[in-house]
């Protein structure tokens, strides 16, 4: 760290004034303030650096953003007070990104540069420099540790009739931009290893955000296993302060030329950035739950604009904000023939159709139809593993009154009660207290029924249902990577489903009904995504793979599902938000508060013409919640109006806060 003192001081020779983003997270201080360079720290003082500088009578830490030769300002300019490190931490490009995503959310840069940049560790940056490994423009180099494009396996992509069309594009160092619906079965993390080797091969680095770590954990080993050791780095909060710094200056000062990780990685440090890339956009692990909020998917589309660079988003399924791309010219698609699909997907059945129902008639209220358990019982006969999808955790996580049904709440707080296991008390999901003489307040009753059945208890259910077939469960507690081949029946969680060595024999999905029912604008689309998540774990059909859906077949999602076609749907499911007027076919602002705190924001915002302002609507707590909607044409103009008014509440010093989230995920 270098400072100088008062004594001391002078203007720099040259560009002797530096625009600082105060770290200050008040919205009406979000723009860059000017202070001058000593000449002490003429040196060290370049953009891109940590510094301390005064602000407010206060030592505050702030970012360098550029030098320049005079200031706009009248009055007298104070000094730098320190330059922290010499190291360039914040890259121009990423800079320039910060900017327009603070802008994009109604947020404030020094919010999005602490996303950005992760906390300095000084250790690390005194650590010596491993040695570069360059991007070779000339894949036909010998001497080369980037493969050439005639050395990738193009045998996936070939399955998707413009898959080989991507590549040779990203290895021109052109800038496709492609939404891609992956096959069931597929290998994603190679066909993206793929992707990212064309760029490469094309003189230009790439940046892939997934999310979670058992996605990173794939994506790692197959880019070590195509490209080699140490020419990618991830990036992850997961990593602890010292590896990820460690990663992010590799990044920062060229070391290496792709950066993969989760939503920590979307603002990532690449020269010359080729690829930005998102597997499975859908999962809400992408939204960034600190202000201002931003979606890891709608930065890297930010900065493919800003960076000409190529963008692939990917999944099993496809969102709604996928399609809308697709509709707008902005991307292609990327999909598999019809021939290819029924080749490579498993057999799918509902339960809830008219076939089933006259076989089974007890099929429209049985948790295990007879369709769903003679497919396990063959299944498990032919020594395959069967994988049954429960969408809630624990054992008995909802009950209710044996005699009237009536739903068991806690006497302290009105929380859910819930059992842990066959023979616990009832407890509070909220509160953690114990009910064990709990009498129904409308009946009386003392006996309790499940209402929503969890994980463990399914692998209790089915375990004595198969005696001597193995059980194993993946969910919160302990998440399997893999499972073995042969029979055994595996208990999971949505997004904590194992691969299967080979691949399932059948896949089980269950209490359909706790996705559908849900009371979000989402409900059928992550119904859908985690299903084809499953589904995608199955043999083909050919092979024998089975998927038995206990759900009416007449369903949208549950039509999507059986037909593999995630387009049709998202393309429907865009069609009916065009029509109400929901996200991302128009641009939605929530203002949550309380409701003094929002109205008065309200008042003073100056929303564009055509702005319609929606509710309230009840929040958590005491606080409630205003949508404001306007078309995608004005999404600039009502994010400036609503940063203004935070802007003019915080300069008056509001006591109350409100929260601004631009396109959030939830809207009731």
């Amino acid at each position: 760290m270098t400072g100088t003192t008062p004594s001391d001081r002078r203007p720099a020779d040259g560009s002797p004034v530096a625009r600082v983003c105060v770290d200050v997270a008040l919205a009406h201080l979000d723009r860059p303030f000017d202070y001058l360079v000593p000449a002490a720290l003429a040196d060290d003082a370049v953009p891109g650096v940590r510094v301390k500088v005064r602000f407010a009578g206060q030592l505050v830490d702030g970012w360098l953003l550029e030098r320049v030769d005079s200031s706009a300002h009248d009055g007298r300019l104070a000094y730098l007070e320190k330059v922290v490190s010499p190291e360039p931490v914040l890259a121009p490009e990423v800079a320039r990104l910060a900017r327009a995503v603070a802008d994009r959310y109604a947020g404030n840069l020094a919010d999005v540069l602490r996303l950005a940049v992760p906390p300095r560790h000084a250790r690390v940056e005194k650590e010596p420099r491993a040695d570069p490994v360059p991007v070779v423009v000339d894949p036909s180099d010998a001497g080369s540790t980037t493969p050439a494009v005639d050395g990738l396996d193009p045998r996936g992509w070939r399955d998707y009739p413009a898959g080989p069309a991507l590549l040779t594009a990203l290895a021109d160092g052109r800038a496709p931009r492609a939404v891609w619906s992956a096959l069931a079965g597929e290998d994603w993390a190679a066909r993206y290893a793929d992707a990212v080797a064309a760029t490469l091969a094309g003189g230009r680095g790439a940046v892939v955000v997934v999310a979670d770590a058992r996605d990173l954990d794939r994506l790692d080993a197959a880019l070590t296993a195509l490209l080699g050791p140490g020419r990618h780095v991830t990036l992850s909060a997961a990593l602890g302060p010292a590896r990820r710094y460690r990663a992010f200056l590799a990044a920062r000062r060229g070391d290496v030329p792709v950066v993969i990780g989760t939503r920590a990685a979307m603002f990532a440090p690449v020269d010359r950035l080729g690829l930005v890339a998102i597997w499975d956009d859908g999962d809400d692990l992408h939204a960034e739950p600190r202000a201002p909020y931003p979606h890891a998917r709608e930065v890297l589309l930010t900065r493919a604009r800003l960076a000409d660079a190529a963008a692939l988003v990917g999944g099993w399924t496809r969102t709604a904000e996928g399609q809308l791309l697709v509709e707008t010219g902005w991307a292609r698609e990327v999909v598999a023939d019809r021939a290819t699909l029924r080749a490579r997907t498993p057999a799918i059945a509902p339960t809830g159709d008219d076939p089933q129902l006259a076989r089974d008639p007890g099929a429209a209220t049985a948790r295990l139809p007879s369709l769903a358990w003679t497919t396990a019982r063959d299944t498990l006969r032919a020594d395959a593993p069967v994988l049954v999808q429960v969408p809630r955790r624990g054992y008995l996580p909802s009950v209710s009154c044996a005699d009237c049904r009536t739903p068991a709440r806690c006497p302290h707080c009105a929380g859910p009660l819930a059992l842990r296991a066959a023979d616990a008390p009832p407890a509070c999901r909220w509160c953690g207290r114990v009910t064990a003489a709990y009498a129904c307040p409308q009946c009386g009753g003392r006996r309790l029924r499940a209402a929503v059945t969890g994980a463990r208890r399914t692998a209790e259910e089915l375990g004595r249902a198969f005696p001597g077939v193995p059980v194993r469960t993946s969910g919160r507690d302990e998440v399997l990577a893999a499972v073995p081949a042969g029979a055994a029946l595996v208990i999971a969680t949505p997004g904590a489903e194992p691969v299967a060595d080979g691949g399932y024999g059948a896949v089980l999905l269950l209490d359909s009904w706790a996705l559908l029912t849900r009371a979000d604008l989402r409900a059928g689309e992550e119904a859908l995504r985690r299903w084809l998540s499953a589904a995608a774990l199955a043999r083909p059909a050919p092979a024998g793979g089975k998927v038995v859906v206990v759900a009416d077949g007449a369903l949208a999602p549950v039509q999507a599902l059986l037909r593999w076609d995630p387009g049709w749907f998202a393309a429907r499911e865009l069609a009916e938000r065009r029509e109400l007027g929901f996200p991302p076919a128009v641009k939605m602002a929530s203002v949550t508060g309380g409701a003094e705190a929002v109205a008065d924001l309200l008042a003073q915002a100056r929303l564009p013409d055509g702005a319609e302002v929606l509710g309230p609507v009840p929040a958590d707590e005491d606080r409630e919640r205003m949508l404001v909607r306007v078309p995608r044409s004005r999404a600039a103009a009502l994010a400036g109006a609503l940063h203004t008014a935070a802007g003019v509440r915080s300069a008056r010093r509001a006591a109350e806060p409100v929260r601004l989230q631009v396109d959030p995920l939830a809207l009731f």
